[in-house]
């Protein structure tokens, strides 16, 4: 993405090819596209001011909301107000009250924050409390002047991140306000869903490059981090950690790394110590990893494979094998129909895919705001018969999603069992189509030992 409207030019991308002829570019290259911190905070408040600007309009007028009211305490941020604080309001303060007011006429929408401080320049603040000690009456007021046919408010049996309010919170409004408009309470479950899931062209742009620095990051540890014979899974796993946290990162999950052998090769090696937690040659590496970037996350699972001795690539057969995991992947993504449910698109995935010859597990999730974020679930892997509820909202346009699955392949030159072939990498439904952030996995990372 071209940053200059925000922050200035930064220094150009390059191809994940170059990255991978030198491990000395790694360090470079990837430290030089990461912001600094106030680079960052620049960033993130211009999308943020966006997406209030332009989503929060739209939303409330598809949910038919015309006050929405959003309460949380220091400590302890309703999940969506969370993400609506500016980059240095790294949490609430005391209790801070957000309130969004549609006009519905030429003034639009209105927000304001009914808290002892303004939030930012993002939400002007309306309570003096030397005037008027008691917060809450505040919000009633402010309510009645209005007099909303519909209050929204943060509860949700569904979605958690939708669910924020506090039952003392919850009392405590409950009793300022007016009884004429205790019955105009509503559940902001859709609207609330519909903020976290929704992406901007903007965030898409700034999306590309946040998934082409995990990729990278991938690729570095599996090009310089495994010795064969010596690195064990939990030495992988702490190396992403830590160059993570290097890069001034941070992650949204513990990194996993599998290790996976085949039948001749585990007869070859024995039960040694320890042998199944050390990496050998014709092991194959699937790793699951996800950092947090400019308030977005990503969610990558890929595999790699050790050269044995005589071998310049992976084996024909695991090779095939991927790409029944990429034809899944298709089977998936050419069922997302707007309108259509998670459920609905789970059970068309899994006949499709059976009639294929491939056994699928589909764990499709949202992302964006959040790693396992709000929206349509296609699946979880232990409910392949559809998820009540989350299964049962329908997809929308302009959403991004992890492809999360698993392709059980019958790979008898590696062993009796299947294969489970595992992948996920994260993409955008524009309402129409569907498209990878940055390509997919369709080639196994090549280790060479030495």
């Amino acid at each position: 993405m071209n940053y200059s409207r925000y922050i200035g030019t930064l220094s150009t991308s390059i191809l994940l090819a170059l990255v991978l002829a030198s491990g000395n570019l790694f360090a470079d290259e990837l430290s030089e596209k990461i912001l600094s911190l106030r680079e960052r905070a620049v960033v993130e408040n211009k999308v943020l001011k966006e997406r209030l600007d332009s989503l929060i309009p739209q939303l409330m007028q598809r949910e038919g909301i015309d006050a929405w009211v959003l309460i949380a305490r220091e400590y302890n941020e309703d999940p969506v107000l969370k993400t609506m604080l500016p980059a240095t309001w790294l949490n609430a303060r005391r209790r801070t009250v957000l309130l969004f007011i549609d006009h519905g006429d030429s003034r639009g929408v209105e927000r304001f924050a009914v808290a002892r401080y303004a939030v930012g320049e993002l939400f002007p603040g309306v309570w003096e409390p030397e005037e008027q000690p008691n917060q809450y009456q505040r919000i009633a007021e402010l309510l009645s002047e209005f007099n909303p046919s519909k209050i929204a408010l943060n509860f949700s049996t569904t979605y958690a991140l939708a669910d924020g309010l506090t039952y003392s919170e919850w009392r405590s409004f409950s009793a300022a306000l007016p009884r004429d408009l205790q019955d105009r309470v509503v559940s902001a479950e859709n609207l609330a869903v519909g903020w976290l899931e929704t992406r901007t062209a903007s965030e898409m742009e700034i999306y590309k490059d946040v998934m082409t620095i995990a990729h990278e990051i991938i690729a570095e540890g599996f090009a310089t981090a495994v010795e064969p014979g010596e690195t064990t899974v939990e030495d992988l796993i702490w190396w992403y950690r830590q160059r993570v946290s290097n890069l001034g990162l941070s992650t949204w999950f513990h990194t996993g790394i599998e290790l996976m052998r085949s039948d001749a090769s585990q007869l070859a090696i024995g039960d040694i110590p320890n042998s199944k937690n050390i990496f050998h040659k014709g092991d194959l590496i699937h790793i699951d990893f996800g950092i947090s970037y400019l308030n977005l996350q990503t969610d990558t699972q890929q595999n790699a494979y050790i050269l044995k001795d005589n071998e310049t690539t992976a084996p024909d057969y695991l090779v095939q094998a991927l790409h029944k995991g990429n034809a899944l992947q298709d089977i998936l993504t050419d069922n997302f129909q707007l309108g259509r449910t998670g459920n609905e698109i789970l059970r068309r995935t899994r006949e499709q895919a059976i009639s294929a010859g491939i056994e699928p597990i589909i764990y499709t999730h949202p992302i964006g705001l959040h790693g396992h974020a709000a929206g349509t679930t296609i699946g979880m892997w232990d409910k392949q018969d559809g998820v009540p509820g989350s299964g049962d909202y329908a997809l929308n346009a302009n959403t991004a999603y992890s492809i999360e699955l698993t392709a059980l392949v019958d790979v008898p030159e590696w062993s009796r069992a299947p294969l489970s072939i595992k992948l996920e990498e994260d993409g955008f439904y524009d309402g129409s189509k569907f498209e990878y952030i940055q390509p997919r996995q369709t080639e196994y990372h090549i280790i060479q030992a030495d």
